[in-house]
């Protein structure tokens, strides 16, 4: 078959609900937009391991440690998962890992921001985790076979991280005056954050498009946006905490909440290396990355002992 002919029985596999699999032909551009896709994701996942482990040594209890420490032990297993996945698409996990560190390749700007207090930790389950599970159960879905099952066992995680966070949010709303405002602190920083998490709007999205012709993407970013706000503002009223934004408000004959507009400027400024803790984030994934090259090396050298060994006995 000549190319045309590939990319006509590639387009009705996918429009038939058949997954790829990476020994399956794939136009180029589908492979990159997956290589671009699942990279940025592992990295996030990473990269987002940072600001919750900074409050590990100062979780109020023996019970929430240990549920944060489960918790980040879940995200670098998904940044595992998720690297795994972009290797089956050709690429070096080496190669894409430099991306990061380097500075070239990107993560969710959602974690350059710092996590001041306790209540950022229940907010970051809540809201990031509410927003990325809204964003990620789609993906099951995706027409790639390896990222589609692995984000499957991701979700799963990720359902219990958000609970988590949104008790965490619901003991500091019903205690003390102090507790409930540091509870409304945290959702006042992390709300519009939380909503850039699903990129820009339609309109500015390069990408979707196309995304979603090949059902990478299930839904657009404009469409995911919506119903987590339609899913989160009765949670916060439950909590009895107030969503920040004066525009935000019930439509009745459009059947969702209609709400203000985003600050755009702060989105691309993030994502342009300008955030508050883009620096710090890269600079904390080198170190730890610097570090850990004698485990790495270790790992490398028992291998290839071990095949060694292999290959005597064989003899």
């Amino acid at each position: 078959m000549d190319v045309k002919q590939l990319e006509e029985e590639f387009q009705r596999k996918i429009d038939n609900e058949q997954r790829i699999e990476p020994k399956d032909w794939m136009p180029e551009a589908y492979r990159r937009t997956l290589i671009r896709q699942i990279s940025q994701h592992a990295h996030s996942e990473v990269v987002g391991m940072l600001p919750e482990a900074n409050w590990i040594t100062r979780a109020p209890s023996l019970r929430r440690k240990a549920a944060l420490l489960a918790k980040v032990q879940d995200e670098a297993g998904h940044g595992l998962y998720l690297y795994s996945a972009c290797e089956t698409l050709g690429v070096k996990r080496e190669d894409t890992i430099e991306d990061l560190l380097s500075g070239k390749a990107k993560y969710s700007s959602i974690f350059n921001y710092p996590t001041i207090t306790w209540a950022d930790i229940g907010a970051i389950g809540w809201l990031v985790d509410g927003a990325a599970i809204q964003n990620q159960v789609p993906l099951c879905r995706a027409s790639y076979g390896p990222y589609s099952r692995a984000m499957i066992r991701v979700c799963k995680e990720e359902s219990f991280h958000q609970r988590q966070g949104y008790e965490i949010i619901m003991t500091l709303a019903r205690g003390t005056e102090d507790q409930k405002k540091m509870a409304q602190d945290a959702l006042n920083r992390w709300w519009w954050p939380a909503l850039m998490m699903f990129g820009p709007t339609d309109s500015d999205s390069p990408h979707s498009a196309q995304s979603m012709a090949w059902k990478i993407k299930r839904f657009s970013n404009d469409e995911l946006r919506q119903a987590f706000i339609d899913k989160t503002v009765p949670q916060a009223e439950f909590l009895g905490l107030t969503v920040p934004d004066p525009d935000l408000k019930w439509n009745e004959e459009k059947g969702h909440y209609d709400f203000g507009e985003i600050n755009w400027d702060e989105f691309y400024n993030v994502i342009k290396g300008n955030g508050p803790c883009n620096k710090q984030r890269l600079d904390a994934r080198n170190k730890a990355h610097d570090e850990g090259a004698w485990v790495r090396e270790a790992a490398v050298a028992y291998a290839e002992k071990r095949a060694k060994k292999k290959e005597t006995k064989a003899a």
